[in-house]
């Protein structure tokens, strides 16, 4: 493993810092810090936790997720499939955390948890084993609850300073996934990691090409909610046709599964044609909210 120097405090949800900032993790760090950890760590079937399994079925009960769900008897088995999913619990103290403190960041991860489990049954061969050895179902931003509300809620533009922070969310998920599931190499360690890098090399934190499949689906899921969904840095979302084209042309320039983009097309038509057998369109016929922050950085004050 290379590297890497973490900018935040690792920070469990209830309170115990496991790294402070400017730790430089490595494999060696990793290995010492799963070691330090003698508590097993109790795992609950996820929608026995208070409202979530209902407040999931009213975030996919709004556009465009009512049409990427709108097949009923696929919807209940997605459900049913996602009531056999259980997670640690300090994934649940996590979404308690969000629930009540960041309701924009609680609702993304939720949703992208399902779009996630959607997109792999269409892609992924063996998809429920994938998912289920993961433990820990929602997570991918799980490394945000080391970030300051203040710079999370910020509806102004991000200074580079507070963006190079928002950035540490991918090792501080990934170093709170590896000790709590004793397990640097699990699918949710990973995932928490990598999502937000990019096939050509130009994602973070490690700036690498080749991608896991379950994170390759988990990036595209990431982005198209964070185009569509309300946000506080602007006033008003991405229409679903832009967030469509602005991934397709990421996926045209090697940045973004083209197969993953494809299969989250087909699910926007009513049609449901087959992803594999259509060609992306560069067509351009969307375009970006006006007043839009969403990847402007300013520069930070100086003394």
């Amino acid at each position: 493993m290379r590297k890497f120097k973490i900018g935040i405090p690792v920070i469990t949800p209830d309170g115990k810092e496991l790294l402070p900032a400017g730790t430089v993790v490595t494999g060696e760090v990793i290995k010492d810090l799963i070691a330090s950890n003698n508590r097993s760590v109790k795992t609950y079937p996820i929608f026995d936790h208070v409202s979530l399994k209902k407040d999931l079925r009213e975030f996919l009960s709004t556009p465009p997720y009512n049409t990427i769900f709108s097949d009923k008897g696929e919807a209940e088995d997605l459900f049913t499939f996602i009531d056999d999913i259980k997670v640690i619990e300090p994934i649940l103290q996590f979404m308690d955390y969000f629930k009540e403190n960041d309701f924009y960041t609680y609702r993304h991860i939720l949703v992208v948890f399902a779009l996630t489990t959607m997109l792999s049954r269409l892609i992924l061969p063996g998809y429920e084993k994938r998912l289920h050895d993961s433990i820990a179902g929602p997570a991918h931003d799980f490394g945000k609850i080391c970030i300051p509300l203040e710079i999370m809620k910020k509806s102004t533009p991000l200074t580079r300073g507070e963006f190079r922070c928002v950035r540490h969310h991918t090792l501080a998920g990934y170093v709170l996934l590896s000790y709590y599931l004793k397990d640097s190499k699990n699918i949710a360690s990973v995932v928490a990691r990598d999502h937000h890098e990019k096939l050509d090399g130009t994602g973070y934190p490690r700036g690498i090409q080749r991608i896991h499949p379950m994170v390759e689906i988990i990036a595209v899921s990431d982005i198209y909610d964070a185009l569509i969904a309300d946000r506080p840095y602007r006033p008003v979302s991405y229409d679903n046709r832009s967030a469509l084209e602005e991934l397709t042309e990421m996926a045209e320039a090697g940045k973004a599964s083209s197969n993953v983009v494809r299969a989250l097309i087909a699910r926007n038509r009513g049609n449901r044609p087959d992803h594999r057998k259509f060609h992306l369109s560069l067509a351009k016929r969307g375009k970006a909210p006006e007043n839009n922050n969403y990847g402007i950085r300013k520069e930070d004050k100086k003394d």
